[in-house]
């Protein structure tokens, strides 16, 4: 059995090879391109929204931040999960990393490469397309964002409870980096902001539909 920082410990992970590169390096890189992204993409809004509030543009940031990490970083999981445990890439040793909180994507589990599938293929491209709705207006941007985010609250839900119902034998519980940042806080960002985003969408869209509505009752009046 090689050795190996994941759980349980009898995992068989075929040409694994530990990662080169420091923990607190690959957090900073990931954390430094994450800041980037961000501040672009505030910068953009505040260009092309110039009269929306905080809120929305935080919301735009959000989706062009979704579009970067279900593309690129999930994206390369998706593609090169079994090279991952021998690669030294730094996306590969970036997944070896974050592994030490969900050995499922180690050995590259089913259910993982499915998940990171469709929200790479689908929720990547729709995020993009989400953010770049609200930057030039178009109407279908609440019922964008409602569906964006349903879908990224569905892969959630069914990435905890999975985990749940086996136990948490893929992490270690109470661990405070492993388990309550990777697996827990990185992963309930998907729970609060998309939560909040469908309760977004659907007052904007129950507003229009009452609006459309009056009208209509008004037309027949008439």
């Amino acid at each position: 059995m090689n050795e190996h920082p994941y759980l349980p410990r009898n995992l068989r992970i075929q040409g694994f090879v530990r990662n080169e590169m420091p923990v607190w390096w690959i957090l900073s890189v990931l954390a430094t391109s994450v800041s980037v992204v961000l501040s672009v993409t505030w910068m953009a809004a505040g260009r092309w929204m110039p009269h929306v509030g905080v809120p929305r543009r935080l919301a735009v940031c959000w989706f062009v931040l979704c579009a970067f990490i279900h593309l690129g970083i999930e994206g390369w999981f998706v593609v090169f999960h079994r090279d991952i445990p021998g690669d030294a890439s730094f996306l590969s040793q970036l997944w070896k990393e974050y592994s030490k909180g969900d050995s499922r994507y180690i050995i590259g589990d089913t259910f993982t490469v499915c998940m990171e599938g469709v929200t790479a293929v689908f929720w990547g491209p729709l995020s993009a397309f989400t953010a770049f709705a609200f930057l030039r207006g178009l109407s279908s941007r609440y019922v964008l964002q409602l569906c964006l985010s349903l879908g990224q609250l569905y892969g959630l839900v069914l990435y905890f409870i999975t985990e749940w119902l086996d136990g948490f034998q893929h992490t270690d519980p109470g661990h405070p980096l492993h388990f309550w940042f990777y697996f827990f806080f990185l992963n309930a960002m998907w729970l609060v902001v998309p939560v909040t985003l469908i309760t977004d969408a659907a007052l904007e869209l129950s507003s229009a539909q009452l609006s459309k509505d009056a009208r209509l009752a008004q037309h027949k009046r008439q």
